[in-house]
């Protein structure tokens, strides 16, 4: 049995969806059912706001859905935050004795907020929407604006650039 967990994005507006994300849910159902209900569709507005949660094995399968919703929608914000939750399993003796053991576990769990309205950038956990666009022209690779200057030919090459290493 799991505990229950308070939400942690405190004063979110009514009618926020929340998606919880299981070991067991298919990426594909869970973000055609959130990016529907993100998006524009036939002159309604879609909602502005959706929270991914998952705890456990489903922590990954939690970001992934997250950083699709990102790169397909773009331009949103994003709040992150990382809790315990409380699971209590109890087993019972299959030879029919009254005996019993409790276990008391704590997973770790994700919520992700993304928000097509600002969110408080001094808020720890806060992710700005990404600067570069995404272009699947470019291969899918995010397009970014490259500044190039031109080589002085008073300017020796025979220095070495130093390079940073990082182990």
């Amino acid at each position: 049995m799991e505990e229950e967990s308070t939400c942690p994005f405190p004063g979110l507006p009514a009618g926020v969806l929340e998606m919880r994300v299981k070991e067991g849910s298919k990426i594909r159902n869970l973000m055609g059912f959130a990016m529907a209900r993100m998006q524009n569709d036939a002159g309604q507005t879609g909602l502005r706001q959706v929270v991914f949660t998952g705890s456990g094995r489903a922590v990954t399968k939690t970001i992934t859905c997250a950083e699709i919703m990102k790169r397909k929608l773009g331009g949103l914000h994003q709040m992150t935050k990382l809790q315990y939750k409380g699971l209590r399993e109890v087993w019972e003796s299959q030879e029919g004795g009254d005996s019993e053991v409790t276990v008391h576990r704590t997973l770790p769990s994700i919520s992700i907020l993304l928000s097509k309205d600002l969110l408080d950038p001094l808020e720890p956990g806060y992710q700005p929407p990404e600067n570069g666009l995404w272009d699947e022209r470019n291969g899918g690779e995010a397009s970014q604006t490259v500044e190039k200057r031109s080589v002085d030919s008073s300017e020796t090459l025979t220095e070495p650039q130093a390079k940073r290493v990082c182990l």
